[in-house]
């Protein structure tokens, strides 16, 4: 059976979930989710943003920039994951997952490897919201996922229809 792999940075919404499930509708597939926990973000692409997306008090508290601890950061990942799991499996799909150290790419390489590499997955899809720096110079998980994978990446942003490039 083929393998979606989805990458995300947060819980997925029934929007996402939905237009994930549409994208093979016609052929049984499971899905496996990745998400990584976060404890390093770069606070000048952080608050570039909020900025950009009108997010002024967000912008303040990465200016004064608390950083979750490790712990925080893997026990919100996990929170993430299962209810990205939850809502998968309501909607009928064989789903797992995991919680991924903070750089995703090489636990997404490993997890392509793992499900029989491009002939046992059927395409990866990042789940993001937008991030104006890294999708401008094409530094996002998505586009380095382009990079480096030999499977079709499709590129969501999160709770929404539109695609990320």
């Amino acid at each position: 059976m083929p393998t979606t792999i989805i990458l995300t940075e947060d819980t997925l919404t029934d929007a996402d979930v939905a237009h994930i499930l549409s994208l093979h509708a016609d052929q049984p597939e499971r899905y496996r989710v990745l998400v990584p926990q976060d404890t390093d973000r770069n606070v000048v692409a952080a608050i570039i943003d909020h900025l950009w997306s009108g997010e002024l008090r967000e912008a303040g508290e990465d200016l004064v920039g608390k950083e979750p601890t490790q712990q925080q950061a893997k026990l919100t990942a996990a929170e993430r994951l299962e209810g990205s799991l939850v809502l998968l499996r309501g909607a009928g799909a064989a789903a797992d997952g995991q919680v991924i150290p903070e750089d995703p790419l090489p636990a997404l390489a490993t997890a392509v490897a793992d499900h029989g590499g491009p002939e046992g997955v059927q395409d990866v899809v990042v789940v993001t919201y937008p991030h104006v720096v890294e999708d401008t110079l094409r530094r996002d998980w998505a586009s380095r996922a382009r990079d480096e994978l030999k499977v079709p990446v499709l590129h969501l942003y999160a709770g929404t229809s539109a695609l990320g490039d």
